[in-house]
This record gives C-alpha cells, sequence and structure tokens, in this order.
C-alpha cells in the first residue's frame, strides 16, 4: 500500500515542486500550466497522458483553452504520496517555461 506524506517529509517534498499548491478541502496538490493555445495545452495533455500510464499514475485535469488545470491525489491513499510528487515533478519537466519558475 502507498502512504500519504506527512509531516517534515511532506514539508520536504512541497518545497521541491514550484508553483504547485495544496488543495484546500482534500489532501491533494494543484498546478495550472498556461500555454499559447488550445493546440500546445492539448499536446502538453497527449505528452502528459502518455507519461501518467506510464507510471499508472493518472491526474485529474480541466482544460479551458489554453490553460490545463493538474490535480494530484492517490486515490488508494485517500490524500497526497511520493507518487503525486513524482508525476507532478515530471509534468513540470515537460510544461512551459513560464510555468517552471
Amino acid at each position: 500500500m502507498v502512504e500519504r506524506l506527512s509531516g517534515p517529509a511532506r514539508q520536504a517534498a512541497l518545497r521541491e515542486l514550484h508553483g504547485w499548491a495544496e488543495v484546500e478541502d482534500r489532501d491533494a496538490i494543484r498546478k495550472t500550466f498556461h500555454f499559447t493555445d488550445f493546440v500546445e495545452a492539448f499536446g502538453f495533455m497527449a505528452r502528459a497522458a502518455l507519461i501518467a500510464e506510464r507510471m499508472n499514475h493518472h491526474p485529474e485535469w480541466f482544460n479551458v483553452y489554453n490553460r490545463v488545470e493538474v490535480i494530484l491525489s492517490t486515490h488508494e491513499a485517500d490524500g497526497l504520496t511520493q507518487r503525486d510528487v513524482r508525476l507532478a515533478q515530471a509534468l513540470d519537466e515537460i510544461g512551459p517555461p513560464r510555468d517552471k519558475g
């Protein structure tokens, strides 16, 4: 079973991520990626889907034109885990430079 991140381990993991914020009403993290247009946003989602599938860890996401909001939480742990942190890092690597910090 995958364990939820808590305490110092959680804080250390969150410090590694740029632009990701904790979700207020649940144990998850969120980030909005900004693109030039819909095609660029959709391309990101296609690449992200392949990464998520390889990791067997799938995000919640919402797309409106040039924005993609991603929410990560591990359902089997009912909260944030190292899986979410690894997927967040992978998405940051393929995200637009403006969102990398």
